[in-house]
């Protein structure tokens, strides 16, 4: 690992001039979980950190009657933790405590995660499938974008240099609405996932058809996917064996895997239709009010 610069600001706009003054050199550290292992294998050799556990609009988790506030650097820790997010919001806590051991859950953060961009990124599908936002901040000004546009390729976001992902806004899900996540990994634990997928389905007030569905696939594309086709094949149908057949199969075809040694193609897909198809049954009885 090369030497560098460690800088600690505790405003946001200090830190925006920093990553200004330093950009395409500096690198944000939220929670380090990966940052550090890619700067100890070369895989990233920024000249300057930029610790973001200083700075109050990162480190805060704030929930009101409209909106889930998580700060880029709060852990994955914190938001399983807090009783009343995992109530709110259940799959945000199904990938939450998938995330390594209790130790790099207690550094690891949802804007870290979503920024290293890795393709089985856990937290970004349920992010995702929950229709959260990232607010975008430099010394240029603010913008807000859909978290399924932040990702762009394997480690690549549409953030430039100078940007920094301050903090993801989840609208709170009306009522009759659930939403789960799942993976496959080849082992019990701390292991990157195979195939995973996300969905949220919001139902009428008999539970016995969809108004809107969200769905979102990881591990098989070079980005999490949001495929937007299936959640909307669900729209007006009854619910039904017939629908989430067709919405599984629709997230399916999506899926665009490779072969490695952690999977086939064909092992892939058919992983993204059976995870779908789970994750749309367990996001049902969520909203129907079974656990």
């Amino acid at each position: 690992m090369k030497d560098f610069q460690y800088l600690a600001p505790r405003k946001l706009d200090e830190a925006a001039v920093l990553m200004a003054e330093h950009a395409g050199s500096a690198q944000l550290l939220a929670g380090g979980t990966d940052l550090l292992i890619f700067m100890r294998n070369g895989r990233k050799s920024p000249d300057v950190i930029i610790d973001a556990k200083q700075i109050p609009e990162l480190t805060r988790l704030h929930l009101d009657t409209e909106r889930l506030t998580i700060g880029a650097a709060v852990s994955c820790r914190t938001v399983w933790e807090n009783t009343e997010t995992t109530e709110r919001f259940p799959a945000l806590t199904d990938a939450a405590t998938l995330i390594g051991g209790i130790q790099i859950q207690g550094r690891a953060t949802f804007g870290g995660n979503l920024c290293n961009a890795a393709p089985s990124a856990d937290t970004v599908p349920p992010v995702i499938v929950y229709g959260a936002t990232a607010h975008i901040v430099s010394a240029r000004g603010a913008r807000d974008v859909p978290v399924e546009q932040i990702c762009t390729g394997p480690g690549l976001t549409s953030l430039a240099h100078d940007e920094i992902l301050v903090s993801l806004s989840v609208p709170v899900p009306a009522a009759n609405s659930g939403a789960a996540f799942l993976r496959f990994i080849p082992r019990n634990e701390m292991d990157i996932a195979v195939a995973n997928a996300a969905a949220r389905v919001d139902l009428d007030e008999t539970g016995a058809t969809f108004k809107a569905a969200r769905i979102a696939i990881g591990a098989v594309a070079p980005t999490p996917l949001f495929v937007e086709a299936a959640g909307a094949a669900l729209n007006g149908k009854p619910v039904s064996d017939e629908s989430i057949a067709e919405a599984a199969g629709i997230a399916r075809d999506a899926a665009t895997p490779i072969n490695d040694m952690r999977g086939t193609i064909e092992h892939r897909k058919q992983l993204v239709e059976v995870l779908t198809s789970r994750a749309l049954r367990r996001a049902i009885a969520r909203a129907t009010g079974e656990k």
